[in-house]
């Protein structure tokens, strides 16, 4: 399966101003095409049920679907993929548990992280915090964009810039090289999910055409 988008939507129900399932639905009516669920506190029923409305919906719009580090949902929904982090199951465990198509994707915080995704068998990582945010505090300081040239040059996968990803430094991390942003308050919390939403689709593409460096090379 094609890692074949630029915004990358991560849930949390918490922050989210519409009840999840209207928040992710008005997400994709403005755009965007992948959506982690990742509500790390639920009980498994309650996720599970939760994946499955997810899952009508996500399919609805042609968009895939990544769950959060249970390897056990995504198999049981029919995800399109599952996002691991760094102290769950490694990439080359949960390969031999989901499809062959299955998306695997990682949250990364260093570069020997990163790589060791790519040798694992991840199909693409999240790298971060970026820039400064409260939801990423517990993974460090703030990375900066000049740390995605370094990941772009050691690793071939697809890397999707996370942690206080706004609409007025989206050029920063794609200029060093990112292929995607993953967001999850910039969407989650505004008044206007579905609106907000098509602005940063917008805004990728529109960098997506200027932006042009060794590490942004088309794929």
């Amino acid at each position: 399966m094609a890692v074949d988008f630029r915004l990358y939507l991560i849930t949390d129900r918490k922050v989210a101003t519409k009840p999840l399932p209207e928040a992710v639905r008005q997400a994709l009516e403005g755009g965007v095409r992948c959506v982690q669920l990742r509500e790390k506190d639920l009980p498994i029923r309650e996720l599970l049920a939760l994946a499955q409305e997810l899952r009508s919906i996500t399919r609805e719009f042609g968009a895939k679907l990544i769950i959060n580090d249970r390897v056990d949902v995504a198999v049981a929904v029919e995800a399109d993929g599952v996002h691991l982090g760094t102290k769950s199951m490694p990439p080359q465990g949960a390969r031999k548990i989901v499809r062959k198509s299955m998306l695997i994707g990682v949250s990364t915080h260093l570069l020997d992280e990163a790589k060791a995704a790519q040798d694992g068998g991840a199909d693409f990582i999240t790298f971060g915090p970026i820039f400064d945010t409260p939801s990423k505090a517990q993974y460090g300081l703030p990375v900066g964009v000049k740390s995605i040239r370094c990941i772009k040059n050691e690793v071939s996968i697809p890397i999707y810039a996370i942690g206080g990803i706004k609409s007025g430094n989206i050029l920063q991390a794609m200029s060093a090289g990112a292929d995607g942003i993953a967001v999850i308050s910039a969407i989650m919390t505004a008044d206007d999910i579905r609106k907000t939403a098509a602005a940063y689709n917008r805004a990728l593409t529109a960098i997506s055409k200027v932006v042009c460096t060794d590490y942004c090379a088309p794929r």
